[in-house]
């Protein structure tokens, strides 16, 4: 198997999200539908996405901050959900596929079916078997900042002390560096307000040497900010990720598209122009 293994520090890449299940929170769901869960994807390539990210359960419970948390799944509901849409994509895509799962047995079968990257909202802790499928298989594997009890401390330290413990343990569990990427984990188990201020301090990331995603399409922290339902973030979307690529993300993680490749390869277009 040839392993997806680009330069993540090239050029900003876009990682467009789709969710096979009923209760996404941004109400883009599919289901059940391996149909359009195809139609979908391959618009995301035609809009420019370099990833596409398979996720088979909602993450809404693991916000300390969401009322209507979503009851949690098996990995046998996870696999009938993502298996199906893996196996279509792999026919007609052309771009990589992530599998968004943190139960290493979904992870493995996905890979297994033709992923090439593994997205873990709780980077490895939740599933102790999750770092040996990433050494296994060699793939990408993004690690993200969560917590179930909230961040109480300093927002910015606890996270660069959690993402330097999960990595390190990686580490040591053989993955090779090259192979981590971290996630600050925006809106999950923070306040809007330790949003936006991990946000404005994205690159005390840059201290690990290691590609940073960031994932804050259509949430909560856009949300309350700018007191706009979930259908009416675009904007504040596209300001978000606009100000995580000035701070050095690597990958973005989005719902929409075909707004954010032209607003970034508008930001890259700027950047490289010639000095003055």
């Amino acid at each position: 198997m040839s392993v997806f293994s680009p330069d993540w520090f090239s050029r900003t890449f876009v990682m467009g999200i789709l969710n096979v299940t009923d209760d996404s929170f941004s109400g883009d769901g599919v289901g059940v539908d391996v149909g359009k869960a195809v139609e979908r994807a391959l618009q995301m390539e035609k809009d420019g996405a370099d990833i596409v990210d398979i996720g088979g359960e909602s993450t809404r419970r693991y916000s300390k901050y969401h009322a209507d948390a979503s009851a949690p799944k098996s990995a046998e509901f996870e696999l009938q959900r993502v298996l199906p849409v893996i196996a279509a994509l792999k026919q007609e895509l052309s771009i990589p596929i992530s599998i968004d799962t943190y139960k290493a047995s979904v992870a493995r079968a996905a890979v297994a079916a033709g992923a090439s990257m593994i997205n873990d909202v709780w980077g490895g802790q939740k599933d102790s078997e999750m770092f040996a499928v990433a050494r296994e298989t060699g793939v990408p594997i993004i690690l993200m900042h969560n917590s179930e009890e909230g961040v109480e401390s300093e927002v910015c330290d606890e996270v660069v002390a959690y993402l330097r413990m999960i990595s390190d343990e990686a580490l040591e569990k053989g993955v090779r560096f090259e192979q981590i990427i971290i996630d600050p984990g925006i809106g999950f188990a923070k306040t809007t307000e330790q949003s936006r201020l991990l946000l404005k301090h994205l690159d005390a990331l840059h201290v690990f040497g290691y590609p940073i995603l960031l994932g804050v399409s259509r949430k909560s922290v856009i949300g309350q900010t700018l007191d706009v339902p979930v259908e009416e973030r675009l904007a504040g979307s596209l300001a978000a990720n606009v100000f995580g690529l000035l701070n050095g993300a690597s990958i973005l993680r989005v719902h929409d598209v075909r707004e954010t490749v032209q607003a970034v390869r508008m930001v890259e277009a700027v950047l490289g122009e010639k000095e003055c």
